[in-house]
């Protein structure tokens, strides 16, 4: 999967400045409605909470990748934020996220998603790459350790 077809660095934020996972989820939809990936707020909105209730996102080693299927989309997106202190996004080591990688998918197709989180993991499962993610000043920079 080529990822500079689903990232750019508009779609990078470095410092988001919620203080709960609520909040961290609606800065990250926030985003995708900017750059104009997604066309209803509250329909995306809802397939991520909803997603969440069930079990929760929040992975190990400061990562969380909040995910949802929703009509709001007509092809899968991505965004990804970075929060330097950290929230409590009931991850299953316990420890603060730090690095957010938020996907939503059509309703109808499975495929890109998974292939997309795949792809990620990979990268993400290195601890030198989560560090020189945190340690990036742009989203530029961000945009390169993704995409290479």
């Amino acid at each position: 999967m080529n990822l500079r077809k689903i990232l750019s660095a508009g779609l990078i934020q470095i410092g988001l400045k919620s203080k709960d996972k609520n909040g961290v989820i609606e800065e990250l939809i926030d985003l995708l409605m900017k750059t104009g990936k997604i066309t209803d707020r509250q329909k995306a909105l809802e397939c991520i909470i909803e997603r969440e209730q069930k079990m929760s996102t929040g992975i190990q080693f400061g990562i969380a990748i909040p995910h949802g299927k929703s009509d709001a989309v007509e092809e899968m997106v991505a965004c990804i934020a970075i929060h330097k202190n950290g929230i409590d996004f009931d991850a299953l080591d316990k420890q603060p996220s730090t690095i957010f990688i938020m996907t939503i998918s059509p309703e109808n197709k499975t495929g890109p998603h998974v292939q997309f989180l795949a792809e990620i993991s990979q990268l993400l499962k290195e601890e030198s790459s989560r560090e020189k993610i945190l340690n990036s000043g742009t989203p530029e920079e961000i945009l390169e350790i993704f995409c290479g």
